[in-house]
């Protein structure tokens, strides 16, 4: 039966006698039905059921990263705590070299002495306005001195060997005067001090 002898018998169908159609359209018949129930099926069952599971399979993956995330962080508790501790004990001492308020005129005097230590002559030490910034306040003194090149590089490595912490920043040198000789030197010079922020 081509496909032309199978559309005309179609029109012939006598649908009260299903039993006498012909063999080729109760099979196409009985092919089209599963095929819809197959459909139908899926749609009210299946594919809720696949859904779901693709997303629980996404949810595994989720979970699995976690485990892994947690299982290292476990097996490595000890190790981590030790850290901690290590890095506490670094942030204490960092913070004992932050000088409080009370502590900034012995600061000053340290200065002072490392300046009169080296043979230099103060010009000036301004003490600038404090800057609180995150946990910590900036204090800058403007220092100003005069005296040979060997003196002023002195002086400037024994601020920076303070047991306190001191930043030097925006510093120039000149001639002290420029028909001087002598070979003297002016130097004026920034320096930060920082001290621990209790209040934030």
């Amino acid at each position: 039966m081509n496909v032309q002898e199978f559309f005309d018998s179609l029109s012939e169908l006598d649908p009260s006698n299903v039993g006498m159609w012909p063999s080729a359209v109760k099979t196409s018949i009985w092919a089209l039905a599963f095929f819809l129930t197959l459909f139908f099926t899926y749609q009210m069952t299946l594919s809720d059921a696949l859904t779901e599971l693709q997303s629980k399979r996404a949810q595994e993956k989720t979970m699995l990263a976690d485990y892994e995330k947690h299982a290292y962080q476990s097996i490595n508790l000890s190790r981590l705590k030790k850290q901690y501790a290590d890095m506490q004990l670094s942030f204490g001492a960092l913070v004992k070299q932050l000088p409080s308020d009370t502590e900034v005129p012995a600061l000053l005097e340290d200065i002072s002495q490392l300046g009169v230590d080296n043979g230099l002559e103060f010009e000036s030490i301004d003490l600038g306005d404090e800057k609180i910034v995150e946990f910590y306040a900036e204090l800058p003194i403007k220092i100003t001195v005069t005296g040979g090149y060997h003196s002023l590089a002195n002086f400037v490595s024994g601020i920076a060997a303070l047991p306190r912490i001191v930043t030097l920043h925006d510093f120039s040198l000149e001639p002290e005067n420029q028909k001087d000789t002598s070979g003297a030197l002016k130097m004026t010079i920034l320096a930060k001090t920082y001290r621990y922020n209790e209040r934030k």
